[in-house]
């Protein structure tokens, strides 16, 4: 099974850091944070092939001189399409059609998600995509218990439950999404989930793979990581299972 990890995103919330350096080289406990993902992935026996998609010809090219001189060889590196995502994924398709499916994971999450599991849940359902879902969260300031104007209780930093849930960045995708995208393809900028999921949901064929209480981080900025170093080093050590 294939993985692609997109890394090409301009990374605006982690400015300016990102001027300068890729968001997927965000260093989290000491690694980058595309080195963790690929050394989660890799661990899969069942996985046989890293796709990264960047911008090399741009700051993209820190990750390529990152990995080159390393042992992986399961990495191959795929210039960014500037076409959006589903463009990329297009972009990538040569090296994609022997496989029934393949794994997509967004370079700013980070989660020791049941890669196994996740898979299980596309083929049951016969999906054409399904996406990594959580529907509770840990909140990062404080809620208060309003009775009439008086505060009755503190809740700090609360774990709620969200009414819907929330999509995470991490995808496995069936080859056939290939030819949806492929017939919008003179569309310039083809986002995976306005343009193609957001159809086929209609069409009752994206399931949910919800990650229960595996935790997880969207890695927006080294400051965020900074707010939540006991987190992403909670998650670091369950991805080195």
């Amino acid at each position: 099974m294939k993985v692609i990890i997109l890394a090409g995103g301009k990374g605006t919330r982690a400015k300016p850091f990102t001027d300068f350096v890729p968001k997927a080289m965000i260093p989290v406990e000491g690694k980058p944070l595309i080195d963790h993902i690929v050394s989660y992935v890799s661990s899969f026996s069942f996985i046989d092939e890293i796709l990264i998609v960047s911008d090399f010809k741009a700051i993209g090219g820190q990750i390529k001189h990152y990995f080159e001189n390393g042992k992986n060889h399961k990495i191959k590196f795929v210039q960014d399409s500037g076409a959006g995502t589903a463009g990329d994924l297009l972009h990538a398709s040569n090296l994609l059609k022997k496989s029934p499916e393949f794994l997509l994971w967004f370079v700013d999450n980070l989660c020791a998600i049941d890669i196994k599991k996740m898979i299980s849940v596309f083929k049951q359902n016969k999906s054409l995509a399904c996406i990594a879902t959580r529907t509770s969260r840990k909140e990062e300031t404080g809620f208060a218990v309003v009775k009439n104007n008086i505060i009755t209780e503190f809740r700090e930093k609360p774990t709620i439950k969200m009414q819907m849930s929330e999509c995470l960045g991490i995808y496995v995708l069936g080859a056939d999404i290939l030819k949806k995208i492929q017939a919008k393809r003179n569309k310039k900028n083809l986002n995976l989930s306005f343009d193609i999921l957001e159809e086929l949901s209609k069409e009752g064929k994206v399931s949910a793979f919800d990650i229960g209480k595996k935790s997880w981080l969207d890695v927006e900025s080294p400051t965020y990581i900074e707010r939540n170093r006991k987190l992403a080093r909670m998650i670091i050590k369950e991805m080195k299972h």
